[in-house]
């Protein structure tokens, strides 16, 4: 077997029969991204690779600062051409990471290539790919139709206007691209800076002041209606842990008040402002029957230095070691209670909560619609062949994962689409292991359901997207 040939993973004649006879071909609903709207709007043609690849990709950055690259190369201001001979110096260094994968993937997907990436390739590869991307056939709206992407929703903030989602939808655009809704900068009290600074912003989208802890849920109201409006049928929160204290209306209103004062309020209490919006929240998920996702677990901006110089999301954050259960557990059985639990997807990034997650979602399954509550695929630092492996044989054992609406790119590059690839290849590899070891029995058709329904058709139906 070559590296990355047709049966790539494919480690079986079943797993290879399950992958290139039912699942290759099928489309991409990707349910969870970063993808720029605005690029998609305006149907962008990248000037080269290091802007289509490297910009914004905090997966590389980090990998090429621990090979010794200068910041100046990563989200710096040296030429791109340089900047892409960095990375190509990295690439031979990251073997067994999943950028290794990743990377040749991409390349050979989307514009042929197959030569391995360093630094003796790497003028001639980035020359080619350069001049691809700048063709009508490598435009944005083109990359995603190749690549057969149905559904894309991105990951917006209240307070954005969704002006790129209109014109994406008034121009007819194959693709269906739906905005999500991530209310998370509403639950600053942490930061009172950063929270009045989201205060300013809230009250420009909705042009009423916001001098109250009621007022705020307006605004935020306001917001959700207008999301729902556009299409929007799905919510996203991206937090260390959950927050489910009990909390007394007066403590809220208090908390908002010091807040809004530039004083930061006992950590007590800033947990009772953080349960009582994220519980009204759902709520209104539920009210609209949106899916509600939470992202749990990340530890955020740990370089405190780079963190002031470059700011967030540039590739400071890890794996976090909180305790998740009891406070989850909590915030599900308050909505259940009256029967307000919205259609959840839980992730978890601490596989040492795998189990955790897998045990929680048949809590609140409760026969409705089936895998109401979903264990989310493997997320992040997780999302390449260990971590998804691990995710999907824990969701195996204590669950049904013939229900599971499978993956997503998470991902700020249009490139990332092979991620949806490398995932099926591993589902089809597990149960073709399991067939051929007589685990599993060798009825062909239905292991082909199954397995095409976890890549794709479970998904459809359970965000109903059409």
């Amino acid at each position: 077997m070559q590296f990355l040939d047709e049966d790539f993973l494919l480690t079986t004649k079943t797993a290879r029969l399950l992958y290139h006879d039912h699942v290759s071909a099928l489309p991409i609903i990707d349910y969870h991204c970063h993808l720029s709207p605005s690029l998609i709007a305006g149907d962008h043609r990248f000037a080269n690779l290091t802007e289509a690849w490297l910009a914004g990709d905090h997966y590389k950055w980090r990998a090429m600062r621990a090979n010794g690259v200068s910041e100046a190369y990563c989200t710096g201001g040296k030429p791109d051409a340089e900047k892409f001979a960095r990375w190509a110096e990295t690439v031979p260094y990251t073997l067994r990471n999943p950028l290794y994968h990743w990377t040749h993937l991409e390349l050979q997907r989307y514009f042929g290539v197959r030569e391995i990436l360093n630094p003796t390739t790497a003028s001639g590869i980035y020359d080619t790919c350069s001049g691809m991307l700048q063709t009508p056939e490598f435009s944005v709206r083109s990359i995603l139709t190749r690549m057969k992407v149905e559904v894309v929703c991105t990951t917006d903030d209240p307070a954005d206007t969704l002006h790129d989602h209109r014109a994406i939808a008034a121009s007819g655009f194959g693709t269906k691209v739906y905005p999500a809704f991530r209310p998370d900068n509403a639950l600053l009290v942490d930061n009172p800076a950063a929270f009045n600074g989201y205060m300013e912003r809230l009250e420009g989208a909705t042009q009423q002041s916001i001098t109250t802890y009621g007022d705020l849920l307006m605004a935020l109201r306001n917001r959700h209606d207008f999301f729902a409006a556009n299409g929007c049928t799905v919510s996203d929160h991206g937090l260390e842990e959950m927050y489910a204290d009990d909390f007394s209306v007066d403590t809220v209103n208090r908390v908002f008040d010091q807040v809004r004062l530039g004083q930061l309020p006992d950590e007590a209490s800033r947990r009772q402002f953080k349960s009582a919006l994220l519980h009204q929240l759902a709520e209104w998920d539920h009210e609209k029957g949106w899916v509600q996702q939470f992202h749990l677990g990340a530890l955020r901006n740990n370089n405190t230095r780079k963190w002031r110089e470059l700011g967030p999301d540039t590739g400071w954050d890890s794996i976090g070691d909180f305790a998740q259960g009891r406070a989850l557990s909590r915030f599900l059985d308050r909505l259940d209670t009256n029967d307000h639990l919205a259609r959840t997807i839980l992730y978890n990034l601490n596989p040492a909560d795998n189990a955790v997650m897998a045990t929680m979602i048949g809590n609140f399954n409760d026969g409705t619609i089936p895998g109401k509550v979903q264990f989310g695929s493997a997320w992040w630092f997780l999302d390449q062949k260990d971590g998804m492996t691990q995710q999907l044989n824990t969701l195996s054992n204590m669950g049904l994962i013939s229900r599971f609406v499978g993956m997503l790119t998470d991902s700020r590059s249009f490139l990332s689409f092979p991620r949806h690839e490398y995932f099926r290849r591993l589902v089809c590899r597990l149960f073709g292991e399991e067939v051929e070891g007589g685990e599993l029995p060798g009825d062909i058709p239905w292991i082909a359901k199954i397995v095409s329904d976890i890549c794709y058709y479970n998904a459809k139906q359970y965000f109903g997207f059409v």
